[in-house]
């Protein structure tokens, strides 16, 4: 027999008051999927979100797709398609950075969001796309109801110090390791 599953009141009773900062960085699988599954939790409670993917250009994202068709999220892509190459860091993936930085910026300030993502800002910062000074001043601006999260190989000390929750993501084993290649649908 099957069990009716309710869905929860898509307004809280309650605002939404305690927003933290919450890293994932490292160099095993699920950075973004772990702040994927909040994103999906604060939709469920009516919370507002807003996610800024930094170096992630157009490529077509699975996430993308169904989070585009949610109430309460609104995305910002920054990047090219393709990877940045650190030791050739190029002038418009600079730009892009800062444009990104730019808009998480102005989300986390405007009150109109109860979680702001900031998808591979950790990477970002490593590869000096954008300063890290600035990313310290974002986190320290950060209105007390706003939930951050900050994803990324190589989070800075700084970063780690300054948020509430870090989580690192260690590589045990990987399929890329057999030379298995992403898979539409489970790795994006």
């Amino acid at each position: 027999m099957r069990e009716k599953i309710s869905s929860p009141s898509p307004s809280s009773s309650e605002p939404f008051t305690k927003g933290l900062v919450q890293l994932f960085t490292g160099n095993g699988k699920g950075k973004t999927s772990a702040a994927l599954g909040t994103v999906i939790r604060a939709l469920g409670h009516g919370l507002r979100v807003y996610i800024v993917f930094f170096m992630k250009g157009n490529y077509p994202y699975g996430e993308r797709r169904i989070l585009s068709r949610l109430p309460n999220v609104k995305m910002a892509s920054f990047g090219q398609k393709g990877f940045v190459d650190p030791a050739n860091i190029k002038p418009e993936e600079k730009e892009q950075a800062r444009l990104a930085l730019a808009t998480a910026r102005e989300a986390t300030l405007s009150s109109n969001y109860d979680l702001v993502v900031l998808d591979e800002i950790n990477i970002a910062v490593a590869w000096k796309l954008i300063e890290l000074d600035d990313v310290v001043k974002l986190i320290s601006d950060k209105p007390p109801n706003v939930e951050l999260i900050l994803t990324g190989r190589g989070a800075d000390a700084r970063l780690i110090e300054l948020a509430d929750l870090v989580t690192e993501m260690v590589k045990i084993k990987h399929p890329y390791d057999k030379g298995i290649k992403t898979r539409k649908g489970i790795d994006y």
